[in-house]
Order: C-alpha cells, then sequence, then structure tokens
C-alpha cells in the first residue's frame, strides 16, 4: 500500500528520506520523522489493536505519550520483543517491524470480540460478583483461565540483551516540558548563569507548537521559534537539554526520575549505546510545564477506528504531512477543534460537517471555519458513529432530542477541552484547586520549590502564558541564587486561544444500559459503568476508580479521569470537588525495568563485597557462603574432607591450639566528639561514662520498644573517641539508626559519626596459642596479661602498619582482633599465618565460628533474637545499666508485656540421643501426645555438632526457659519426636577460665 494519505508539501518532514516497516507481517513505506502511528495513518491504517475488556476494533485516539489505545509490540530479534508500546511515541526508523496485541487469530477477526456481544455479563465490578461458586472451581477453572487473559500483550521470554545506564544530576533550575512555557522559562533562568536542566518527552521540542499554526513568536512560526531558542539553549555551557527524556516521578526535596530515551529510535544502535538512561536529578527550583491534554467527547461507540482528539489530527497534519481521513467529521465543545477543521479544510480534506454542542459559540476559528464553507451544526450532538472496523459515519440530533441525520464520514475529530497536566504537581505532594469558572483542576497549595506554568497551571492563551514562563523561570534562577536576568522575554505576535469545553457524558451517553459510551478507552470502560458504580454505593470517586477500574489502566486515565469524576458527581448531584479527584502515582508513563535496573543485574544484580584475604582464602581452597553481599570463606576443606569433617578439625584445633578468621566484615562505626559518651550512654543499654580510655566492653543496642537491635564490642580509644562494632548484618542500618537519633532526638550533642567498616580490615587470632603467634609482629605493646588484660585495646604497629589491637573473644578462648588499614590486611594476615604455622595453627571459617561461639552460649542477634527478644530474654540483664536515666528503650523495658513471667528466654538444649542435631527452626512442645494443632512453647535457633563437647549442642527460646533447667522437651519432626534437655547456655568452659590461655 501506498501512502496515499501524505499530503505533498504538507508536515516538516522531507519526503527523501525514506523508511520502510511492517505491521501484523505486512509491509508499509514511511518517512524518518515519522512516529508508527502518523506512518500507519499515511498508509490508511487506522485499526491497530483491541480493547483489553470487549476486545473492541481500536485505532488511534491521540499524537502523544496519553494515548490509551494503539500499543503494540516491538520486535527487533527473538530475544527483543518489547509489548505495550505505544505507536504514538514510537519512532520510525527502517526496518521496524510491530504487531498488534490482545487478538487472536487475527486484528481484523478476533474470537474474542465475542466479549462484546456478552458485555452484560461482564458490566463493572464482574469481578468481585462472580466465580463465586462452585468453591473448588476457582483454583482448577476460574484462576487459570482469568490468569491467562490478564494483562495487554506478551511478555519477553529471553534475557534483556540490552544494556541500560543511569545518571545523577544536580541543577539550579529544572525545567520540566519543552513547549512554549517550558523554554520562556529555561530562557529566563539560563540567562542569569544559573545551571539549567530542560527536558521533554518528544525528539523535537516545541509542545503544542508542533501542530498550531496560528501562533508567531519574534516574527517567526511558533515551531520554528522552538527550534531556534532550543538551539541557542544547547549553545549555552549551563544548560542541559534532554529530548526524548520523560519525567516520570516528583519525589522529596525536589529529587526528580527522567527515562531518556536513547536509542529506542535507531535502526542499528551502536553497541556502546544504552538503550535507555535513567536521569536522577536534584534541583534547587523546579519549573512544571507539562501542559495539557485533549479530552475525547462521550457518546456512544466513540471508539471506532479513525476517531480521535483533534489535536491529535492537528499533529498528523502539520508535523508529519498526513491526513487522518478524505472526508472528516467534527465533533466538540471547544474551539480548537475548529482550527483542526480549518487546517484540514485548507490542506484540500473535505470537512463533512462541525457538530458543535454548544447553542451560539463565537469567535475567530468559528468564523474562520464558515469562511471556508465548512458545515457547522450549533446545539446538536453526535449520538452514535457508524461503522465497525472504521467509522464510517455519525448520527446527528439536537441535542434537547429530536429527528436524526446520519452523515457519511471516514473520521471524527473531537474535543471537549483541555485538562491541566498536573499528574508531576500531584506528585510533589501538592494539593489541587477546583476552578468553578473554568471547571478545571490547577495547581493549588504547593508542597515543594516548585511552580507551575502555561496550560498545566490553567492559563490561557500563548502571549500570557510566555509572560508567565518567562517571569518564573527567571524568578527560580534568582531563588536558587543566580543573578537577574540579562535576556529579554520572547515577543508573541499571534496566538490561538481556545475556550473551556465541558465535562462528563455528552448527549447520546445514556442512560441507555445499552449504549457503550466510553469514558476509559483501554479499560474498557464506560458512561453507564461510572453511573452503576454510584447506583452501588460508590460515593468517593476513589471508590468508583477501583470499581470500574477508570484511569487505572497504563495511561493513567490522562483522558478519562475528568469525564468519570463529572458523570459520578454528576449521579450523585454533588458538585466536583465534593467528590474528590483520584491520586496520581509514578510513574507518569510506564517505565521499563531495565532502565530502573540498569547495570544492576546478572553478577551486578547486588554488589559483591570481599575482603582483603578473599584471594589468600580462595587459593586455600575455601568454600565461600554469601552473608549479605559479602562473600565470607565458609570453611577450609583439606583433601578428602567434606564440610563436616574440616569444621570439626578447624573447632578442635582453635581450643587446642589457635586458628586466624577474617572478621572484617563486622559493621565499625567511629563515633567521635566532646559529647561522644553522652551519645554512647543514650544509644546503648550499657554505661560507658566510667569506661577508661584503652579497656572495651560488650554494647547491646535496643528499638524504642525494648527489644535488642544489634550488639558488639566497643573499645574506648580516647575520652573522645569510640571504636564501635556491629554486627555484619546490622553495619548500615545501625549507622542509619545512630545518625537519625543524632540529628533528630541529639541534636545538642557535639558528636560526628563515621563509618569505617571497609577502612579496616580485621584478622581475629583466637585460641591458647594466639598471643605467641601475634607477639612477634607487634610494635609499641605490651601483651602480657597485666598490661593488656581481657576487654582491653591498644594502638600500635604490626608489621610496620598501624594497628587497632583489641584483645577480646568470640570463641571463648584468648582471643585478639587485629585491625590494619584494609589495603595491608592480605600482607599482615600472610605474616600472622606464617607464624601461626610454627604452631600448628589454622585458618577457620564462619561455620566453625558459629559453633565455636554456641559452645559458649554467645548469641548472634538476628539469629538468636527475632525482634521480640529483650536483654532479660537473652540473659543479659547484666549489660543493662541498672543506675541510668535514660537510653532508647528504657521504657520500653518496663511494658507489663516485656516483665511478665512465661516470656520466652534463651536456654541450651542437649538432644537425650547425643548424635542427634536438632534443626534451626524446629518447634519445640512440652507434650508430644497432645492433639493436632500442639501448642508450641519455642523453637530451635541454633544447633550443631561440637567435636569439642563430643555431641550435638542447641540454643533455643523456650516459654519460661529459665525455669524448666533439667526439665524434658519434645521437638516433633516428620520421622519422629526427639527428646531435649533444657541446660544452660553455656557448653564449655563455664568459668571462663580459658580466656586467660
Amino acid at each position: 500500500m501506498s501512502a496515499a494519505f501524505r499530503i505533498p508539501g504538507a508536515g516538516r518532514l522531507k519526503q527523501a528520506r525514506t523508511a520502510s516497516f511492517s505491521f501484523d507481517g505486512k509491509s508499509y513505506a514511511g518517512i524518518e520523522g515519522d512516529t508508527l502511528a502518523s506512518a500507519l495513518l499515511a498508509n490508511g491504517v487506522h485499526l491497530v489493536g483491541r480493547s483489553f475488556k470487549y476486545h473492541r476494533p481500536r485505532g488511534f485516539l491521540s499524537a502523544g505519550a496519553e494515548e490509551p489505545n494503539a500499543l503494540v509490540q516491538i520486535v527487533r530479534d527473538d530475544a527483543r520483543k518489547t509489548p505495550n508500546v505505544r505507536a504514538t511515541v514510537q519512532e520510525l526508523y527502517d526496518g521496524l517491524a510491530a504487531n498488534s496485541q490482545n487478538r487472536w487469530p487475527s486484528l481484523s477477526f478476533d474470537v474474542g470480540a465475542v466479549n462484546d456481544i456478552a458485555s452484560p455479563m461482564f458490566s463493572a465490578g464482574f469481578y468481585y460478583k462472580t466465580f463465586m461458586w462452585p468453591k473448588a472451581a476457582w483454583k482448577s477453572l476460574y484462576e487459570p483461565k482469568i490468569r491467562a487473559a490478564a494483562g495487554l500483550g506478551v511478555s519477553p521470554d529471553r534475557p534483556d540483551p540490552d544494556h541500560y545506564s543511569s545518571r545523577y544530576a544536580h541543577c539550579d533550575v529544572l525545567v520540566l516540558g519543552g513547549g512554549a512555557a517550558g523554554i520562556a522559562a529555561a530562557l529566563a533562568a539560563a540567562e542569569t548563569g544559573a545551571s539549567v536542566i530542560i527536558a521533554d518527552e518528544q525528539a523535537d521540542l516545541g509542545g503544542s507548537l508542533r501542530f498550531e499554526t496560528g501562533a508567531r513568536i519574534e516574527g517567526k512560526d511558533g515551531f520554528a521559534w522552538a527550534q531556534a531558542a532550543v538551539a541557542s539553549l544547547k549553545g549555552m555551557d549551563n544548560v542541559r537539554v534532554l529530548s526524548r527524556a520523560t519525567a516520570f516521578g516528583y519525589y522529596a526535596q525536589n529529587f526528580v526520575g527522567l527515562v531518556e530515551r536513547v536509542s529506542d529510535h535507531l535502526k542499528s544502535p551502536g553497541a556502546d549505546l544504552p538503550r535507555e538512561r535513567l536521569w536522577q536529578v536534584r534541583a534547587r527550583r523546579v519549573v512544571l510545564a507539562t501542559g495539557s491534554i485533549e479530552r475525547h467527547m462521550v457518546f456512544a461507540d466513540n471508539d471506532r477506528p479513525g476517531i480521535m482528539l483533534a489535536s491529535a489530527a492537528r499533529t498528523y497534519l502539520n508535523h508529519h504531512g498526513v491526513a487522518v481521513g478524505r472526508n472528516v467529521g467534527v465533533y466538540t465543545a471547544n474551539d480548537s477543534a475548529y482550527a483542526a477543521a480549518v487546517d484540514l479544510k485548507k490542506a484540500g480534506v473535505n470537512v463533512a460537517a462541525i457538530v458543535d454542542l454548544r447553542d451560539n459559540p463565537t469567535g475567530p476559528a468559528i468564523e474562520e471555519a464558515r469562511a471556508l464553507g465548512i458545515e457547522i451544526n450549533f446545539g446538536r450532538a453526535v449520538v452514535r458513529a457508524g461503522g465497525k472496523l472504521r467509522v464510517s459515519s455519525m448520527t446527528v440530533q439536537p441535542k434537547n432530542g429530536g429527528g436524526e441525520r446520519t452523515i457519511p464520514v471516514d473520521a471524527i475529530l473531537m474535543s471537549a477541552g483541555w485538562t491541566p497536566s498536573v499528574h508531576l504537581f500531584s506528585q510533589s505532594r501538592g494539593k489541587v484547586a477546583f476552578n468553578d469558572e473554568t471547571k478545571r483542576f490547577v495547581p493549588g497549595t504547593y508542597a515543594q520549590d516548585c511552580v507551575s506554568v502555561g496550560a498545566c497551571n490553567g492559563t490561557d492563551g500563548l502571549s500570557a502564558t510566555i509572560d508567565e514562563a518567562y517571569a518564573a523561570g527567571a524568578k527560580a534562577a534568582k531563588d536558587a541564587g543566580a543573578k537577574a536576568a540579562k535576556g529579554a522575554k520572547p515577543k508573541v505576535d499571534a496566538g490561538e486561544n481556545w475556550s473551556r469545553g465541558m465535562l462528563g457524558a455528552a448527549p447520546g451517553a445514556g442512560p441507555d444500559t445499552t449504549v457503550k459510551a466510553f469514558v476509559d478507552f483501554q479499560n474498557d470502560v464506560t458512561a453507564k459503568d461510572i453511573r452503576q458504580a454510584v447506583h452501588e454505593g460508590m460515593r468517593s470517586i476513589e471508590h468508583v476508580k477501583r470499581f470500574t477500574t477508570n484511569g487505572m489502566a497504563t495511561d493513567q486515565g490522562k483522558t478519562s479521569n475528568m469525564h468519570g469524576l463529572a458523570i459520578a458527581a454528576e449521579t450523585l448531584g454533588k458538585p466536583i470537588p465534593q467528590v474528590g479527584l483520584t491520586t496520581f502515582r509514578a510513574p507518569y508513563t510506564p517505565v521499563t525495568f531495565g532502565s530502573i535496573v540498569s547495570h544492576a543485574r546478572g553478577p551486578l544484580f547486588d554488589p559483591t563485597r570481599r575482603t582483603a584475604t578473599h584471594g589468600w582464602a580462595a587459593r586455600q581452597g575455601a568454600v565461600f557462603e554469601d552473608v549479605g553481599q559479602w562473600k565470607r570463606a565458609w570453611y577450609f576443606p583439606k583433601t578428602g574432607e567434606d564440610m563436616h569433617a574440616s569444621v570439626n578439625r578447624e573447632c578442635a584445633t582453635v581450643r587446642k591450639t589457635a586458628g586466624l578468621f577474617d572478621a572484617s566484615t563486622l559493621g565499625k562505626i567511629e563515633v567521635v566528639g566532646p559529647d561522644a559518651a553522652k551519645f554512647m550512654e543514650l544509644l546503648y543499654t550499657n554505661p560507658w561514662e566510667k569506661l577508661e580510655p584503652g579497656r572495651c566492653r560488650y554494647g547491646i543496642m535496643l528499638r524504642e520498644d525494648g527489644f535488642i537491635y544489634d550488639d558488639g564490642v566497643v573499645g574506648r580509644l580516647a575520652p573522645d573517641r569510640f571504636h564501635v562494632t556491629t554486627t555484619t548484618g546490622g553495619a548500615a542500618r545501625v549507622m542509619n539508626h545512630m545518625e537519625d537519633y543524632l540529628q533528630t532526638e541529639f541534636p545538642h550533642l557535639n558528636v560526628w559519626l563515621t563509618s569505617i567498616s571497609e577502612q579496616w580490615a580485621v584478622v581475629a587470632v583466637q585460641g591458647p596459642k594466639s598471643r605467641e603467634i601475634i607477639a612477634p609482629l607487634v610494635e609499641g605493646i605490651d601483651m602480657s596479661d597485666e598490661a593488656m588484660p581481657h576487654m582491653s585495646v591498644r594502638e600500635g604497629k604490626i608489621c610496620g602498619v598501624p594497628t587497632r589491637l583489641f584483645r577480646m573473644s568470640f570463641t571463648g578462648e584468648r582471643g585478639f582482633e587485629v585491625n590494619v588499614p584494609a589495603d595491608y590486611g592480605e600482607a599482615v594476615w600472610e605474616a600472622l599465618w606464617a607464624e601461626g604455622q610454627k604452631h600448628g595453627a589454622t585458618a577457620y571459617g564462619t561455620e566453625a565460628m558459629h559453633v565455636l561461639r554456641a559452645e559458649k552460649g554467645y548469641i548472634i542477634v538476628g539469629q538468636d533474637t527475632d525482634g521480640t527478644v529483650t536483654p532479660n530474654d537473652a540473659g543479659l540483664d547484666w549489660a543493662v545499666g541498672k543506675k541510668k536515666a535514660d537510653f532508647v528503650g528504657i521504657r520500653g523495658l518496663t511494658r507489663p508485656d516485656l516483665v511478665a513471667k512465661g516470656r520466652k528466654q534463651l536456654v541450651g538444649l542437649k538432644t537425650k540421643d547425643p548424635k542427634v542435631v536438632l534443626e534451626e527452626g524446629a518447634q519445640i512442645v512440652a507434650d508430644p501426645k497432645q492433639p493436632v494443632p500442639m501448642k508450641m512453647i519455642g523453637h530451635v535457633t541454633s544447633s550443631y555438632w561440637s567435636e569439642n563437647c563430643g555431641r550435638s549442642i542447641a540454643l533455643a527460646l523456650v516459654a519460661g526457659g529459665r525455669d524448666r533447667m533439667g526439665e524434658t522437651l519434645y521437638v516433633p519432626m516428620p520421622d519422629g519426636t526427639i527428646e531435649v534437655e533444657v541446660t544452660g547456655m553455656v557448653f564449655i568452659d563455664e568459668t571462663g577460665g580459658r580466656l586467660n590461655g
């Protein structure tokens, strides 16, 4: 098929640059600069899809991002199949292949269209009332069928081969929208020297100037002025112009997310080009110039292919040079549709008639249409459209009733007025206000440092828009700290101005229950559905929205929300503001997972963190496990050893001679400042004021509710400096916890917090021979028991590099933790390893570490606690300062339920059969013969085989645990019940003598 609807000399595209493409396997020709929509229309193709629920034939409604109907699949190759692409936004490139969706076996003959015949069964809210009986059919019949029918398009079934990128940017002024208002604001801000970013979703900035023929600025056609102004902006060092960039979300503190389409419009994107780029922009001031969106007319069968918005027809004609039909009808309640009729008529397209719902409107556009000889019918309505796969006629009737007249047409252009695009303003948490005179919601109360200008602010007329936007841009720059503007405001020579239109259903949209007058095209929501929702008790527009799904499709109701609201208000007999407005949520338009995830997939899905000794451990044959983002050596097997044999050997060697363990992953935070001790007093249960420099203390951190949040050993290096350790998994959250309290609750304290987790590598040397291994390498530190007792910290050197040497133990043996700058971690480890070999030491991993600490009854927060454990429950009452007046969680500890008898407490368990190792998480009961469901009185938190004890050991949370010492309890398992004895938590060296060798 040739491009029969391409009008020679019309539009801005160069005829020489052609591009071939296919739709549903059929080949067509277009022009570079076309969208897929304009190229199909140039070839006379209007039928492009089927609706979601009724499978009705659908064509193009719009020419932009608000498009609800023309969703297609773009296929580059077997791995690049993108569903739900708006044909009105997809730029044409040579070789583009597109397929229609939601139809079978073909677009013109879709079996699913039977739903249209059976539509009385699928009225609004039908899914809340059906599929209830028989109950058994839900799982085997209803749910599988519903899931199969759900959604639009087919998801890709292969990994995405494209790559994506992301960038962060800061600017003084961020202008969102590249129409006349946005460009004027950007010019004003840029001329002050402020850093400016202007972003627009179109390939070429200009907004509605792309189709307006009546706009002239600075002596130029409106669009030509826009291109010249944008070129000027691009030439400024302080300006970044982002085209093909959609602002999809406006978040706190003027943080805006944008997605830039980098290569979707290219035939053969370079391998170095990302498909999309995510911009995360923080701006001092934001100027919202997001324009407005034309509304359709709500009348019977207004969804026929060939029925579209008047502004869309103007865009296809004046920008792309395409006529949407040869015999066009116009249905309007707004002057802007007259401009479309005039433009088409001047281009040689027959305009069969203009039907205007208004009685006696006046204005230049109306007079021009009349002068061109176009038939105008005032006070009349289009009550239905004829045709099936393409509109063929419109039936006209006086709006108050009377005789009907059918006018043959091959396209209908409609306009009910324009809705300010307040989506991003609402996302910023701003509150809109209803202008009763213009019947529009416009920005009201601002929540962030932003300003709305132009059509999105309810400003009518090009001259008023430019004035407002230019002033706003200059003020935004000044408020951001720039100087006064130097340039001159653009002069508007001529512009278009439109009347306000109507809201809700037009005559012919019901209340006849058989009429399908569509409000929301994508979700097949009709005017009668909105009325039904109200009749069934929905009073809030949010309830109406959920009952009917109006505004819940991928277009988020850009064309349907105001109509649905007006119909609901009319049915309720209330003013529109009393019914409310639905909430606009991010994203403004759909965003690909690829742009959000960017490089974070596959091996980069989660950052992999490795300690300084990772390479050494790998060379020794260590098996690693993932602990959060860290790769940690799990165990070090020798030839012929499995995991159990390796762990048994490691545990025995540590208690017999010594072992080396990489503890670098522990969180480390420096608390520094004159009030450091006061801060520690408030954040931890323990007392810290009297802790001497050079000594350490085990500390517990609580939440406000009194439950254990984290723990760790803290060393006081100086009166104003603490070295705090946290659990590996708690490093970030403890830092955030501390910072939160410092900034919000204790801002008067003179304290600084610094995360040093990655600055220090930590080698734990544990066992009777640990001091003999370390001492030869240490300089400037007396390591005798008298000079450096257990729970001490000293600063000096080891192997010639600085060290913070802690004497502490997580095994119950004499132990030291050697902290050195991470760059020297592997070298110091190798030196210690060489010394350790002289004494028969071993390297041990996290599994042996867990066994060794459990043998001593040392807890791990998050494993032996579950968020409901208090210090008393864990047997750690001794770590709570009894004389302290205040600390985080002190009041929570006094809650009656936290001091009540019968709470779960940590205890030890020994199985009656010492060879049986309990499963962690296994439930515990007092009576194994009780009926099911049994009363569970606790669960196993830690369980291991202990080679040193010659038996299994376990820790458990048991109700009233400490009062059950010596009792026999039971652990029901699938293959039998296991008897256990309640014991203390320490299984080795109860007196603690081994801490001193």
